[in-house]
C-alpha cells in the first residue's frame, strides 16, 4: 500500500483562530463534503503565508468558516491562504479532487484528477486554473 492525495483545498483563507480548543481544523461542512473530506478524518494543512505545515483532523463548520484551533491557531492568523489535504492508502492512485478557492472561501473551480493507468502509460491529467500561467 502506498499514500495518496485524495482531496485538496487549495486556497482556503483563515476565518478565526481559537487558541483555548482542543485542536483541529474546523471548516465549512459543505467544502468538506464536496472535497470528499470526512469529518473526523486527518489532514494536512500548509500555510501559504508562513510555509507552516501540520497534521490535524477536519471538523465540520459554518458557511465559509475556516478557523485554526488549538496550537495551529498559533501557525496562522486571520486573512491567511491554506492549502488542506486528505490522503488515502491503496495499492495505486484511484483519483483526487481538488477544490479551488475564492473569496469567502468559495468555490471557484473543481478539478478531478483521473486515476493513474496501471500501464504507466499516461499519468494523472492535471489542469491549470482558468487564467493562471503555467
Amino acid at each position: 500500500m502506498k499514500t495518496y492525495v485524495a482531496a485538496k483545498l487549495h486556497g482556503l483563507t483563515v476565518t478565526s483562530a481559537k487558541v483555548e480548543y482542543s485542536g483541529s481544523a474546523t471548516i465549512d461542512g459543505a467544502l468538506l463534503e464536496a472535497a470528499g473530506i470526512d469529518p473526523y478524518q486527518e489532514v494536512q494543512v500548509i500555510n501559504l503565508a508562513n510555509a507552516n505545515r501540520w497534521t490535524t483532523y477536519a471538523i465540520v463548520g459554518g458557511p465559509g468558516e475556516y478557523q485554526l484551533n488549538g496550537g495551529a491557531a498559533l501557525l496562522g492568523q486571520v486573512g491567511d491562504r491554506c492549502i488542506v489535504l486528505a490522503y488515502q492508502m491503496t495499492d495505486k492512485f484511484e483519483g483526487a479532487r481538488v477544490l479551488f478557492l475564492g473569496p469567502g472561501n468559495k468555490i471557484e473551480n473543481v478539478i478531478d484528477y483521473p486515476p493513474a493507468p496501471l500501464d504507466g502509460a499516461a499519468g494523472p491529467s492535471f489542469h491549470e486554473r482558468p487564467g493562471e500561467a503555467t
